[in-house]
């Protein structure tokens, strides 16, 4: 029972640095962190998905400007919704190597000693670690839970929201692509199931907007910012 708590804990964890710091923080800069917390942030990302802030922002900013069309980095409407599902984080790894385009999409990032000596030229050795530390905790079930954990950003960041929230759901509004919301509630995935929801007003911080709708993101947001870890810059656009 404690390996799959610890297990729901840390990828729960790492969802909401997703969502929170990378996308509505980093990307939209909805949120301003204090440094504590952005910094725990930047270091859990990198134990637990090896993903560098630069180009996941540059990615996701390249997403919004061709959205759908040629250019998308990981439209379904472009590659495929099978070749997005499955294939997702190869997508992202591609769009990650293209540097001129990471320089242009990934402006404003973090861009300290630690990010340009460690996080971004050693960004394996992150993932490394959090199997060690996976090992030392649980032996050879650290494996697996380790699996779960490096799988879980690409099942469900790049197949899913990526190419299912792109592909199937209802909508709340029209948008120039085909964004979906796939469910009007989620824990999994952090309010980031509410798709259409964020094209229809990607800098707002808040996802949801009709009754039914959660966004688990936007509730440990409010709770960051009650205790001083948080404050919402686009406070107009909720």
């Amino acid at each position: 029972m404690n390996i799959i708590i610890y297990t729901l804990v840390v990828t729960h964890i790492t969802i909401i640095a997703v969502t929170l710091f990378l996308h509505r923080g980093q990307a939209h800069k909805g949120i301003q962190f204090h440094p504590i917390l952005s910094h725990f942030f930047r270091f859990w990302l990198w134990l637990t998905t090896g993903m560098v802030t630069k180009q996941w922002v540059a990615i996701h900013r390249k997403h919004h400007a061709f959205s759908d069309q040629e250019g998308d980095p990981h439209s379904p409407h472009v590659f495929g919704i099978w070749t997005v599902f499955t294939k997702g984080a190869v997508l992202y790894s591609r769009g990650a190597k293209d540097t001129d385009m990471v320089n242009k999409f990934g402006v404003g990032t973090p861009d300290d000693w630690i990010e340009s000596n460690i996080y971004t030229p050693h960004s394996r050795l992150g993932i490394l670690l959090m199997l060690v530390i996976d090992l030392v905790l649980f032996g050879p079930w650290g494996f697996i839970v380790w699996g779960v954990q490096m799988l879980w950003i690409p099942l469900w960041a790049a197949g899913v929201i990526n190419g299912l929230g792109h592909w199937w759901g209802y909508r709340n509004g029209e948008t120039r692509e085909q964004s979906r919301n796939l469910i009007p509630w989620g824990i999994v995935i952090g309010g980031e199931e509410l798709h259409n929801n964020h094209h229809l007003n990607p800098a707002s911080v808040r996802l949801s907007r009709r009754w039914f709708e959660l966004d688990i993101g936007y509730l440990w947001l409010r709770f960051f910012s009650l205790v001083g870890l948080a404050s919402i810059v686009r406070t107009d656009l909720i």
